[in-house]
């Protein structure tokens, strides 16, 4: 009875040490998939080991594993071995033909081999007879090596199997690098690491696997660390990493692996940090309005949503936030703040009707000094969407200032504002049929608070956007789109809008506005003008984001600028005419006197886009000036202007490589 509830003890302990030893295993799972990939490619560099030393020195880019890659046959070989190769459940014939349809026998063999090392450790299990204590035990405490802890193995024992320590776990294993790792910091910012290997009995072919971890702060903290991740496999003793990034603390490691294994990771190096300074984040992106709630007191409520590049040099404090009515109906000059840790936040106590600008900036701690991004701008309207009669019923008081837009799936009207001494609107619309290329746009009013004209006016552009001049206050206008030049019947689409009063704008302004019937249309000349149109496009996941700068020329005398009427539109092309995205693709703005600088998230890869931008003075605008841009048609960011980069340290770093 005793020896029974003995053994029932001993299964026990066994069960929930394997358990434990299962949770274990997924945790290390990623760090052996490494060793196990790298053991792979050392089999290949073994196989070919004849021609690897026949082969000219100039060739091996990266070593022998360099030449491996660029060769027909070991590349094949070396194929299950990438970390991109996934082993789905199957034999390997199947996966390798659908990679290699002809001659694919070194690939199912480098497949086999990758799949042994998965689940076969390094190491002998011991004779079954020199089992003793546990692992003597009559039960079947395991399946697979898998299922041991650490270097253990699943062997038999004679009337079970249970996970034993093996004997001749490092046979044929290269020795450990020397613990030693030097770092030399390039003045391109490419850090150089080199290590010593000792000496090695083995003639098999070694590659090295460098792992690192890093963690933000002043100071260096192993507990605050990230996982180790592994940043390079080469067959040479040094490595050169261009993403360095400044305010991290970096620890390396490094393991020798042949084809019989490895004996581990060397003991991790000292900390390293770069020597330059961390950069300030970059500006949010994708600030837009995510909900908006309207409330029985004409009360709004706003949430804004943005986003935040992950790979930054520090993390984010915090975010500074502002806002401030902007509807050119109801100037203000009262700016709120407020500053929130999260991408989302909401805004309350809004009202109605109104045009809002948002300004939101970012800010990181480099020790007690604040790093800022520039500010990201976005406007939005609160005005309530509803049915055609409703709305009308709604704007029937002549008091009421407010400008509505119905809905309309193609057309959308921006605000009214009065400028260069009349009252403007701006239409945009979406691009329904690929293959027209002009528009005419006829606008006029239905009807008037006032005996004005009722001329109808009419101009034709290429463009998908139109400013609609000369406006007429307190009426009820119609805008027709008519597309020109297209093969089949093209439908025309209209929408209408409402503009305000005088006396409602000429109360909110600064200075004296005729109220006549008709706006007076005087253009004072103005000079100044944008020059010298630029655009920069980085890449990140797939989605472009241009930078747009120009530089403003200033007349004798000179005027003063109290801003930019910039506009971006999308050209379509052949290549996107039927996969149109199902969103207006034109947008236009005004901007801060001191921002000649326009960021724009969400373009698209290999498209066409012009921007326009005109000058605002206390006189009034300025003539346009307009660029088309082209952005990158691959995920590597394309600059379209000179990059500030020294010739001679990107030379040195390239002719290291």
């Amino acid at each position: 009875m005793r020896d029974a509830l003995a053994g029932l003890c001993i299964g026990i302990i066994l069960l929930l040490n394997s358990g434990f030893v299962v949770m274990r295993r997924q945790d290390s799972s990623s760090a052996l998939g490494s060793i196990f990939r790298t053991r792979c490619a050392a089999r290949c560099l073994s196989l070919h080991s004849t021609r690897i030393a026949l082969s000219p020195r100039h060739f091996q880019s990266n070593g022998s594993l360099g030449w491996c890659q660029s060769h027909k046959q070991c590349a094949k070989c070396l194929e299950p071995c990438k970390d991109s190769w996934e082993l789905k459940d199957g034999p390997c014939r199947d996966l390798c033909e659908q990679a290699f349809p002809k001659r694919h026998g070194e690939c199912v063999t480098s497949c086999e081999f990758l799949r042994s090392v998965m689940v076969v450790k390094q190491g002998d299990c011991p004779a079954p007879e020199r089992a003793s204590g546990f692992a003597a035990a009559c039960v079947e405490g395991c399946e697979e090596d898998g299922e041991c802890s650490a270097q253990k193995k699943c062997c038999p024992n004679g009337c079970g199997h249970t996970c034993q320590s093996p004997k001749n776990l490092y046979r044929g294993a290269p020795m450990k690098p020397r613990k030693e790792l030097v770092f030399e910091e390039l003045e391109s910012g490419v850090l150089e690491v080199h290590w010593s290997s000792k000496f090695n009995v083995s003639a098999e072919p070694v590659l090295n696997v460098l792992q690192r971890r890093w963690n933000y702060g002043i100071h260096p903290s192993e507990d605050g660390a990230t996982e180790w991740q592994v940043v390079a496999r080469t067959s040479e003793e040094r490595v050169w990493l261009t993403d360095i990034r400044p305010g991290r603390w970096y620890q390396f490691r490094v393991a020798a692996v042949n084809v019989h294994g490895t004996r581990g990771y060397t003991t991790p190096s000292r900390h390293f940090r770069s020597s330059k300074d961390p950069a300030p984040p970059p500006a949010p992106s994708e600030l837009h309005v995510s909900d908006m709630t309207f409330g029985a007191d004409f009360s709004v409520s706003v949430r804004l949503s943005w986003s935040m590049s992950a790979d930054l040099d520090i993390p984010v404090n915090h975010y500074k936030l502002s806002w401030s009515c902007s509807d050119h109906t109801v100037p203000s000059k009262v700016k709120r703040r407020q500053t929130t840790n999260g991408v989302i936040h909401l805004l309350d106590d809004l009202r109605e009707n109104r045009s809002y600008t948002v300004e939101l900036q970012a800010v990181s701690y480099w020790g007690q000094v604040p790093l800022k991004s520039s500010k990201a701008i976005f406007q939005f309207t609160t005005s309530q969407r509803q049915s055609g009669t409703k709305l009308f019923n709604y704007l029937e008081p002549t008091e009421s200032p407010v400008f509505i837009k119905p809905q309309s799936d193609l057309l959308d009207v921006g605000t009214p504002f009065y400028q260069d001494g009349q009252l403007q609107v701006r239409v945009y619309w979406k691009k329904k049929d690929p293959t027209v290329n002009r528009y005419r746009v006829q606008w006029s009013p239905e009807f008037c608070s006032h005996n004005g004209s009722r001329t109808q006016e009419k101009l034709i552009t290429q463009e998908n956007f139109a400013s609609l001049p000369g406006l007429q206050f307190s009426c009820k206008y119609q805008v027709i789109i008519q597309p020109v030049g297209s093969k089949g019947k093209a439908q025309a689409e209209s929408t209408t809008f409402y503009t305000p009063s005088c006396a409602t704008i000429q109360s909110k302004s600064p200075k004296p506005i005729p109220c006549s019937t008709v706006s007076a249309v005087v253009p004072p000349k103005v000079l100044v003008k944008a020059e010298n149109l630029t655009a920069a496009f980085s890449i990140y996941m797939g989605n472009v984001t241009g930078l747009f700068s120009w530089v403003v020329v200033m007349p004798q005398p000179p005027q003063q600028v109290t801003g930019y009427q910039v506009t971006w539109a999308e050209v379509i092309t052949e290549s996107r005419r039927n996969n149109l995205p199902n969103s207006l693709i034109s947008q236009s703005q005004i901007l801060p006197p001191e921002h000649n600088i326009l960021v724009v998230s969400g373009l698209q890869l290999a498209s066409l886009y012009r921007l326009e931008v005109q000058v605002i003075t206390a006189a009034g605008q300025g003539p346009a000036t307009s660029r088309t841009f082209q952005t990158p048609a691959h995920s590597k960011p394309v600059l379209h202007y000179k990059p500030r980069i020294k010739k001679h340290h990107l030379r040195s770093v390239i002719e290291r490589h």
